[in-house]
């Protein structure tokens, strides 16, 4: 054994197998001791290209394993034996999840959390898939899957008139991350020593309209009668704190504070699950009404999804405002209300409870000042107001 060797606690070693293959096992020397890990990777004759990346991609995870055996050498962590789960069943462990989140975020989340199971199974026939079998490769294969072959509405047992069509942008977006989160969170509960979605490029999302009301809009609205009082309440309500409707449907009195003369919301977002302490303004206090018990629910009993847009429609018909706004159309009117009264693009991405500032900034180019100012700097071409004469 040289120097150099003793230097380097971790070494890849290989061992030649009766079939040509070649086992990649672990050479751990630590305090004077050493010991072999076998990972149950394996090396082909390179017989074909197909074989060369074949290989590559299991030396890439074999040096993966053996970074986070080196790391775990010099933390004192390893044991001799391998700590990771990596034989947990991944449809099992998928599933734990898809559970854990039902009735704890919205719908329309825990949904998007069923749909990519379904697609997932349709990528992945083999129902005792272990995650020491989810491999860059594979998961590379379910994006493939998601943008070549899967159709939307497959497994929506109604029947349709139109045929399948291949799934949006934003569902391919969606679904991915699922699997994505799922693969993160094994990997920071030691389930698995390498992530499989590193280094793999997520879809990008489209990015859609996001139909929002002027504060003019909102005035007008204030004034105009609502069939649902509770509806106009809950609605300019979002308008004025950014809420959506899930949290302002669950939100309670005994999440209402006041703290330096101020209306304090304190809550767990039902979406993210992330805690928030949110300042709100007198106006959108008093739309609040009078304080109940504190496990009696701010808004009381809410329309059901459907009725709240079709009802809300209706309302902003009477109004005279032609646009197409839906409930959360509320937390879009809030965050460009914010900007457009000045307010720096950090503290907005606060007031929404945004993780990621990236987030907000597509508020920002919904409404962009310095555009508006560049605009205005035009000057005038005509001598005279009377545009009829010209051709």
């Amino acid at each position: 054994m040289t120097k150099k060797e003793i230097k380097e606690p971790v070494r890849i070693r290989f061992k030649q197998l009766a079939n040509g293959n070649q086992s990649i096992y672990l050479d751990i020397y630590r305090s004077g001791k050493r010991v072999y890990e076998f990972l149950k990777l394996y090396l082909v004759p390179e017989k074909t290209r197909a074989d060369k990346e074949k290989n590559k991609e299991t030396m890439r995870l074999a040096n993966a394993v053996k970074a986070q055996r080196i790391v775990e050498v010099q933390n004192g962590d390893f044991g001799f034996k391998s700590s990771f789960a990596e034989e947990t069943k991944f449809f099992e462990y998928y599933n734990a999840m898809v559970e854990h989140r039902h009735g704890m975020q919205s719908r329309g989340n825990w949904g998007n959390w069923l749909s990519a199971l379904h697609h997932l199974h349709d990528y992945e026939p083999r129902q005792n898939i272990t995650f020491a079998e989810i491999t860059p490769k594979w998961v590379q294969g379910f994006k493939d899957y998601l943008e070549k072959e899967a159709t939307a509405w497959k497994h929506d047992e109604r029947e349709r008139s139109a045929p399948p069509r291949p799934l949006s942008r934003n569902s391919k977006v969606s679904y991915f991350n699922k699997l994505r989160a799922c693969l993160n969170q094994a990997f920071e509960e030691r389930i698995i020593p390498f992530n499989p979605m590193r280094g793999i490029e997520g879809f990008k999302a489209e990015e859609g309209t996001r139909m929002y009301l002027t504060i003019d809009e909102v005035k007008k609205l204030a004034q105009t009668a609502c069939d649902y009082p509770i509806l106009k309440r809950a609605f300019l309500f979002s308008c004025l704190t950014g809420l959506r409707r899930s949290d302002i449907l669950k939100l309670t009195w005994g999440e209402v504070q006041t703290q330096s003369g101020l209306t304090r919301l304190i809550f767990r977002q039902k979406k993210t699950g992330g805690q928030e302490y949110l300042d709100i303004s007198k106006q959108a206090a008093e739309l609040m009404g009078e304080r109940g018990a504190d496990e009696d629910t701010v808004f009381g009993k809410f329309l059901s999804p459907d009725s709240t847009n079709t009802n809300l429609r209706i309302w902003i018909a009477r109004a005279g405002i032609k646009k197409h706004i839906t409930f959360h159309s509320g937390r879009h009117t809030f965050a460009v209300m914010m900007l457009d009264l000045g307010t720096d693009i950090y503290t907005v991405s606060k007031l929404l409870g945004h993780r990621d500032i990236q987030t907000t900034q597509i508020y920002a180019r919904i409404l962009d000042k310095n555009k508006q100012a560049a605009v205005a700097r035009i000057p005038d071409i005509f001598d005279t107001p009377d545009l009829g004469e010209i051709k």
